[in-house]
């Protein structure tokens, strides 16, 4: 460990499912934790930030069927396409150290033997599922946990669901989880320990079911085939693989686990704070030291849902208005453990009161009368005058320490708070020394340039406690300044700044925004667009005798090994198992839309009686069945319970 280090902070959002493009919902949980572990580093710890994105499950394999697409394909897209997860965290300065993806090879190993030690131990048993499951939520429920027959957590209708599966005796374990929850600080903010403990554990806490067969697209369990792992202990340990548990990637369990904080929102806290520690404590693992269940970001008084059509673009509101100003207004609007109402209006607002008008103009105007007054350094400064200078300096002398008290507590609304009490009590000085009268008097030119440091400090302690929050603002006010030290140490004393600063303008930090206009250009852009039809329907073609029809043999075939073709940009070899003994070779013209490797063992249809022909110089013995629209390609998939051979009647 570094001599400045402070210790080691570990901090993680939830992994993301994804399913959808994420929202300004996802956006405010990841901007908080990444403001907490760029408060961590900044105070000098060894910080391990961790998010990533949670692609197993029901929803993911029937979103890709619909797609005509792989699993992987469609989360690889989603992940790592353009506009996607990876896409959204860089463009909102997330400062992330590690993304794991739960379809990483090393993690998928690791809940196979995650699995398996709890079995071993007796946790896991084997049984029949019969109930309620919400395919949306991932979620199991008893009949007396519906809302209204429905999903207590997304209001959406469940499913009776029955089948062979694993169960982890988590009742087993209630009696501990209810005393961590009332005894402890584990869970936070206290409201949702009684939710967790009244709602949950006092009515009966039943095993959980922990294993699937209805589908495919999981982490299978190696010891009894046709199970896969369910999503939840998949998406939990991330917290643990990501260090190097059950596997070999990484190296950083002991120095990191336990985990000092996993930020959450409230819809999943049931999750982080029941079943969570319950499998830690099977395994007999130490527990994270602490859940913080955040609120939702609510509009027009309900979640934000993609499937409810009110989800606001975190795109769209970045480009008009800056990354750092999005980012201030998430954390300045809202309590962080309490729900919010987002609008339009309320993000304006806050941009022009407290950005244009409250730090923008104090950078401003302070830059701007150094600059005028004294050219390009301020003289020697005279001493303080107590009276006159006293309470700012008092206020942002101390500003660190009120500061890092509401940051300890995620209280990160109340942080912003103190910073911006200071910066209006500065706005205030400015007024009250009026710098231009003084300006006009040679004998008063040494009190000016008193007054000018006097705020040019204020500023410096100010931006540097608020690089958390907009790290760009901060380094930009940091360079107008001379970049001074902004360190954590030095922000803790006023004084720093040299004395002869060169202080340099610039453009305003965040013009003032026309809430008129911008409301009405958001709401232009934020109409759907009118349908293109880039991508019309195909003319019919003649009609043909069902005699005709009944000439063509469409198979059921299984792909066995794929291949790019040389020298072609469209094709792709397959060979395939149509049930004959014998693999059949197709070439296919869809290298534009596959992967070879993401075909590998699927289950396609191919016409099988077509007669056979040459394409670049290899012989195609068939046709596989596509889907077309425009220029958009899927091959036909069907169920992996299809045997080869089988034939379409």
């Amino acid at each position: 460990m570094c001599e400045k280090c402070k210790g080691k902070f570990y901090i993680t959002t939830p992994i993301y499912y994804p399913s959808a493009k994420l929202h300004i919902g996802h956006t405010y949980c990841t901007v908080a934790t990444d403001a907490m572990a760029r408060f961590k580093r900044l105070q000098g710890y060894d910080v391990l930030f961790l998010t990533g994105t949670d692609e197993h499950g029901q929803k993911i394999e029937d979103k890709a069927k619909e797609a005509g697409v792989t699993p992987k394909a469609y989360v690889d897209n989603i992940v790592e396409g353009e506009g996607g997860v990876l896409d959204l965290w860089k463009l909102m300065n997330i400062s992330n150290d590690r993304f794991i993806r739960t379809t990483d090879d090393y993690h998928v190993a690791a809940i196979q033997k995650i699995f398996k030690k709890m079995y071993e131990n007796g946790d896991i048993y084997k049984g029949t599922y019969k109930g309620k499951y919400c395919k949306p939520c991932e979620s199991f429920w008893t009949e007396s946990q519906l809302v209204d027959g429905k999903c207590p957590d997304c209001g959406r209708e469940v499913q009776d669901a029955e089948e062979e599966a694993y169960f982890f005796r988590l009742s087993k374990y209630a009696d501990r989880v209810q005393d961590l929850l009332e005894n402890t600080d584990f869970l936070e903010p206290r409201s949702r320990v009684n939710e967790m403990v009244n709602n949950f554990i006092k009515p009966g806490l039943e095993d959980l079911c922990v294993s699937r067969t209805s589908f495919s697209w999981g982490v299978p369990v190696d010891f009894d085939p046709g199970h896969v792992v369910y999503v939840w202990i998949d998406a939990l340990f991330n917290y643990m693989t990501a260090l190097g548990f059950q596997n070999d990637k990484y190296n950083d369990l002991e120095k990191f686990w336990p985990a000092d904080v996993h930020f959450v929102g409230k819809e999943i806290v049931r999750f982080h704070a029941i079943i969570w520690p319950a499998m830690l404590m099977s395994l007999n693992l130490p527990l994270p030291r602490k859940v913080f269940g955040h609120g939702w970001l609510l509009l027009d008084g309900g979640k934000m849902s993609k499937s409810k059509g009110n989800v606001v673009d975190p795109y769209l509101l970045a480009q008009r208005f800056g990354v750092d100003a999005l980012r201030f207004f998430l954390l300045r609007s809202f309590p962080f453990g309490s729900d919010g109402n987002f609008s339009n209006e309320l993000l304006i607002s806050t941009i022009n009161t407290d950005l244009a008008n409250d730090l923008g103009n104090l950078v401003s105007r302070t830059v701007a009368m150094a600059q005028k007054y004294f050219g390009e350094r301020l003289p020697e400064v005279q001493e303080a005058d107590a009276e006159k200078d006293g309470e700012l300096l008092e206020l942002a002398g101390t500003l660190r320490q009120r500061y890092a008290a509401q940051m300890e507590s995620y209280a990160f609304q109340n942080a912003l708070s103190e910073i911006f009490k200071v910066i209006s009590r500065a706005n205030k000085y400015i007024d009250e020394n009026a710098p231009w009268v003084l300006a006009k008097r040679e004998e008063s030119k040494p009190r000016l340039a008193r007054v000018l440091y006097n705020l040019l400090e204020t500023i410096r302690i100010c931006a540097g406690l608020l690089t958390p929050f907009m790290p760009q603002t901060a380094e930009e006010i940091g360079r107008r300044l001379g970049n001074p030290a902004m360190d954590w140490d030095s922000l803790g004393t006023f004084g720093v700044l040299p004395a002869n600063v060169a202080a340099v303008n610039g453009p305003a930090l965040f013009p003032r925004i026309d809430m008129d206009k911008e409301l009405a250009a958001l709401e232009e852009l934020s109409k759907p667009a009118a349908p293109v039809n880039e991508d019309p329907l195909p003319e019919p073609l003649p009609e043909i005798a069902f005699d005709d029809f009944q000439k063509v043999e469409m198979t059921v075939v299984k792909v066995l090994t794929c291949e790019k073709v040389k020298k072609s940009e469209k094709l792709l070899k397959f060979t395939l198992d149509d049930g004959t003994g014998t693999p059949r070779q197709i070439l296919s013209g869809i290298a534009k839309y596959y992967q070879p490797e993401e075909l590998l063992g699927k289950t396609l249809v191919a016409v099988t009686n077509l007669a056979p022909r040459k394409m670049m110089g290899q012989l195609s013995c068939g046709m596989l069945l596509s889907a077309q629209r425009g220029d958009k390609l899927h091959l036909v998939m069907v169920s992996d319970g299809i045997a080869p051979g089988s034939r379409l009647v």
